[in-house]
């Protein structure tokens, strides 16, 4: 069974940095797109980053500039670095990962295959 283990979450105050990790399998970090997504209370599920096989990374326009999507093959791991956090990045963070044989642009939940537990980020005014 597919797996992936998020840890790094907490509590942070505005202007703060946190960076997720999602720990995961061998095959997947080399043959699966992944993606970080978050849902906060009462809202829908929304992406973040994603990071496709090859490498190349795509951003939501809330977190461009801010939030880093990385994969470390020696570790199996994939990290989401974040930066200048805002109170609106506050909610539960999400890794997932797909190998459908086409991914959509934009961030489509039904892409993804496989997801995380998720982890609690809390970023304080």
């Amino acid at each position: 069974q597919v797996q992936l283990v998020e840890s790094g979450g907490g509590s942070v105050q505005t202007g703060g940095s946190l960076t997720l990790s999602c720990a995961v399998s061998e095959d997947m970090i080399i043959n699966y797109y992944m993606a970080w997504f978050r849902q906060a209370p009462g809202k829908e599920r929304e992406g973040v980053a994603k990071i496709l096989i090859g490498g190349r990374t795509i951003y939501a326009d809330s977190v461009k500039g801010r939030f880093t999507i990385s994969k470390d093959r020696a570790k199996n791991t994939l990290f989401l670095q974040m930066n200048s956090l805002k109170p609106e990045d506050t909610a539960m963070y999400y890794c997932a990962a797909g190998r459908k044989r086409s991914i959509r642009p934009g961030f489509y939940t039904g892409d993804f295959d496989s997801w995380g537990q998720g982890t609690q980020v809390t970023v304080g005014s």
